[in-house]
């Protein structure tokens, strides 16, 4: 298993990280994403860790808190051989305090999800999302508090747009604070508009990327097929899916694209679309999900190789987003850390 920095941190992660949102399966959505138990939580860990995978993925709204809980259990007696990254923002209850990021909430959600992790540190602490009713430099304050606690190592956002990333590492550095070194965020070859202004943003800062959502929901492992209906049991088919809307026709263009190079290179869909992220600029992990085994064995096999650059060319180009502007008219600027061809 490669090994990368996250951002400009001395913290090394695999390229692959495992996401824990399908243990537990409280309530209906996410009851779509997986239902693993202790038992079959544990053996998905094993195959991680046998494969080097060693950086765990949860958050307390998952299953509200089930989700902390089971991997907590799973990884009973080698807490010293891994990682954990967990995430705090969503609304968790009825109380109007247990919502978003101010210094109370900050502290009191850290606090649980340690118990419920059974575990003295958190390796990766995120923000779930951008609060913009509490000032940035209150977030940021309670969490500096707790990386000098011990309670937390390192400190990383989600879901943020460029600005808000931006004035929260200025605050930072303004302060003297830990700064985010990592962002957790949506990217695929359904959805790139990560390129246009984060990923610039974290090659700037020295912020690493966490990548959610690789396979676009499901929609590039080859279940979704031109002119057939979206399996039953499916999370598309339950949920819808979230992610990037794109015309029909776009969609399916890319997934033949994706189905052409698998053919090519005797891979799965599925692999081929991971790989391709980790040759993408400031990718530090792709954080991989599965319901079960096969799934994640299944996803283990996307390293190991490279597309070749006539592959991720065609990728590229079956994939890329019409630019909004102002991207539109930066796109091909000399200057810009990452070009993009216009249309």
């Amino acid at each position: 298993m490669e090994y990368r920095l996250l951002g400009k941190s001395g913290l090394k992660v695999p390229v692959l990280s495992f996401g824990t949102g399908t243990f537990g399966g409280g309530g209906d959505f996410w009851r779509a994403w997986g239902t693993s138990d202790v038992t079959e939580a544990t053996r998905l860990v094993d195959l991680c860790m046998d494969a080097g995978v060693t950086l765990f993925d949860t958050a307390d709204v998952y299953s509200r808190g089930l989700s902390e809980e089971i991997l907590g259990k799973a990884i009973e007696g080698r807490r010293n051989k891994l990682l954990i990254s967990t995430k705090t923002t969503f609304r968790m209850s009825d109380d109007p305090t247990d919502v978003g990021s101010s210094r109370f909430r900050v502290l009191r959600s850290c606090e649980a999800s340690l118990r419920r992790l059974n575990t003295d540190h958190i390796d990766i602490y995120t923000m779930h999302g951008f609060d913009a009713q509490t000032p940035v430099e209150e977030t940021l304050r309670a969490l500096d508090d707790l990386v000098s606690a011990g309670k937390v190592r390192y400190l990383a956002c989600s879901n943020f747009s460029g600005w808000h990333l931006m004035k929260s590492l200025a605050a930072s550095d303004k302060h003297g604070w830990a700064r985010y070194v990592g962002q957790q965020v949506y990217y695929n070859l359904m959805g790139r508009e990560l390129e246009w202004e984060l990923i610039p943003l974290g090659l700037d800062q020295g912020v690493g990327t966490l990548v959610w959502g690789p396979l676009g929901n499901g929609k590039l492992t080859g279940k979704i097929r031109r002119g057939q209906p979206v399996p039953e049991g499916t999370r598309i088919a339950q949920t819808g899916g979230e992610g990037t809307q794109i015309p029909e026709d776009v969609m399916y263009n890319i997934i033949d694209a994706v189905e052409a190079v698998a053919q090519e290179t005797g891979k799965s869909m599925s692999q081929v679309a991971i790989n391709w992220l980790l040759q993408r600029p400031t990718i530090s992990t792709v954080i991989i999900g599965a319901r079960n085994e096969q799934q994640l064995k299944e996803n283990l096999g996307a390293v190991g190789w490279t597309l070749t650059p006539e592959q991720i060319a065609k990728l590229d180009k079956a994939s890329q987003l019409p630019l909004n502007y102002p991207y539109w008219h930066q796109a091909g600027f000399e200057c810009n850390p990452l070009p993009v061809k216009r249309y």
